[in-house]
């Protein structure tokens, strides 16, 4: 683990750079660490039985007595998911949030039966400081209320970091604070820290008035019901539904926890109103169609959300009708497009409409700026260096390229990986080592010990399946009382293979004699065993299936 000049300011990311995710970022000067934000990724495919990915907390907990504060840009996943395992791990002094992002954390915190009793809420006026560093916050414009940008000001310079954001004239909610962005920018900025996620995308992105005036022609127009899906946390969209719904005469049913949790915080803060809009699934099945919306989870064609389950028929309250209309308001995210697909198949096929977003129907926009929005928030803060965060690599590479665009020498853009550090010295920037950044598995409570190898043999099993050998042997005598009997799961079909499972009997019969001997060695039958069962499988079958001897010791 590298160790630190205590006189250089290092910045660092332990998530967020080389991915859409798992956002978070470090800055450390002398003995005073920051963090911003904590967030958790979903697993690809392969990661059999994973459910979040979170950042490797290694280097925080080695460095547990500097920390001083965790700081929250908004409440998203990304940003926010891994607060319980981070504060399960390692001590955290202090957490401070802007509003709406409390509300979800004390949610989660609640979920995870964690209490914690420093937490704060912060406005853009909010001024923390500490012995070396302080911290201000700064307006953002963003798919979900309260999202700010962060300012760390350090004896070597001030750093900014712009938390995920879009510049919207047109916002449904507040406008970004442009004029603080350049207030700091005229003031000197040493290193911008900026979200990459639409870097690939030219122009401008699209503002979400105009996303709520497509979803209000089609609350006007449509006389059946209305099924919606998007992100839970897109609070603005949300709120333009319960709105439109509010004007058109609906109630709105909600299905899925997260949508659940995201309008009940949203409620009680008063980002939405009209809570006599929303009725139960048992009321909504007595209503007219054309005064019902169910408002749902699954626009990512998740197999276990709402809308999955009630496009395939399999949802106990929902089932669906020819005239309903299902709306997607929301794009999907890298590596989900086949579940999507395979969504809207099966609502085709039980013959409903289904409105995707397209140049005819804008029923999404993204909370993330496109080029030239990129290029603006480069503009507005005038950066001296420059390291594009929050994205895959391609998109921090265009991102970086936008900034020579802007002018920027391409010396000073650092396109970095997770752990590696940028060091800050009387306002002089450069690449300076690394620190430990991987993946940690979260397997239901399981925090980490879900590893390679335990991934290795999930991944076998799902393809090849496994082979369970049972010897019965005679632990005084040290003989093999009976065939070894031969169980299977995921392997082949027991009835249509019945001489195969016979041979992998006498193989496997033949292994335990070869080193079945008094004193008895279970280690070396159970790796001949093994051997031999692999080997022949292989060559008769062509598959490597997990080969597990179990031995019975018998007394008589």
């Amino acid at each position: 683990m590298k160790t630190l000049n205590s006189k250089e300011t290092s910045v660092f990311a332990l998530g967020g750079l080389g991915e859409v995710g798992k956002n978070m970022y470090c800055v450390m000067t002398g003995n005073e660490l920051i963090i911003t934000d904590v967030g958790i990724t979903f697993p690809s495919n392969e990661l059999l039985g994973v459910d979040y990915i979170i950042p490797d907390f290694t280097f925080l907990k080695k460095n547990e007595d500097k920390i001083k504060a965790l700081f929250i840009t908004h409440g998203h996943e990304d940003h926010i998911g891994g607060i319980p395992y981070l504060l399960q791990t390692v001590n955290i002094p202090a957490i401070y949030a802007p509003n709406q992002a409390v509300g979800l954390i004390k949610k989660k915190l609640e979920d995870h039966n964690i209490r914690y009793d420093n937490l704060f809420v912060y406005n853009e006026d909010t001024v923390v400081k500490f012995k070396n560093m302080s911290v201000e916050f700064y307006r953002t414009t963003h798919s979900i209320p309260d999202s700010h940008g962060i300012i760390i000001r350090t004896p070597n310079g001030t750093i900014v970091t712009t938390g995920d954001f879009k510049f919207d004239l047109t916002p449904i909610g507040p406008m970004a604070n442009l004029h603080k962005m350049a207030k700091i920018g005229s003031e000197g900025v040493t290193l911008l820290l900026s979200d990459s996620t639409n870097a690939l995308n030219p122009g401008m992105s699209v503002s979400e008035s105009k996303v709520d005036m497509a979803l209000s022609e089609i609350f006007e127009e449509h006389n059946g019901r209305i099924i919606i899906a998007t992100f839970a946390s897109n609070i603005y969209r949300l709120k333009h539904i319960v709105d439109s719904c509010k004007r058109n005469n609906r109630k709105i049913a909600i299905f899925g926890r997260s949508m659940e949790n995201n309008i009940e915080i949203s409620l009680k803060e008063g980002y939405i109103k009209h809570k006599d809009v929303f009725v139960t699934p048992e009321e909504a099945n007595q209503l007219d169609p054309n005064e019902v919306c169910l408002l749902c989870t699954g626009s990512q064609g998740e197999p276990l959300a709402a809308l999955s389950r009630i496009a395939n028929g399999s949802h106990r309250q929902i089932k669906l009708q020819q005239d309903d209309l299902v709306i997607l308001s929301s794009s999907a995210i890298p590596g989900n497009s086949l579940s999507i697909a395979k969504t809207i198949n099966m609502l085709y096929l039980q013959g409903v409409k289904v409105c995707t977003n397209t140049s005819l129907a804008e029923v999404h926009t993204s909370g993330h700026g496109n080029q030239e929005e990129l290029k603006l928030m480069l503009r507005l803060f005038k950066p001296k260096y420059f390291m594009p965060f929050h994205g895959e690599y391609r998109m921090l590479k265009s991102h970086a390229d936008l900034a020579v665009d802007c002018g920027m020498p391409k010396e000073n853009t650092f396109v970095c990986e997770n752990g590696d550090v940028v060091t800050i010295n009387n306002g002089i920037a450069k690449r300076g080592g690394k620190v430990p950044a991987g993946d940690v598995y979260i397997d239901g409570e399981r925090i980490g010990e879900i590893g390679a190898a335990v991934m290795h043999d999930r991944k076998i099993m799902s393809s090849d399946g496994i082979v369970i050998a049972v010897l019965n042997i005679d632990v005084k005598t040290g003989t093999l009382l009976t065939s070894p009997n031969i169980t299977t799961r995921g392997f082949v079909l027991i009835q249509e293979n019945l001489e195969l499972l016979k041979q992998m009997e006498d193989i496997a019969k033949e292994a335990c004699l070869r080193k079945l001997k008094l004193p008895i060695n279970y280690q070396d039958i159970k790796q001949e065993v093994t051997n031999s069962l692999s080997t022949f499988i292989y060559d008769s079958v062509g598959r490597n299936p997990i080969i597990l001897p179990i031995i019975m010791n018998i007394k008589k």
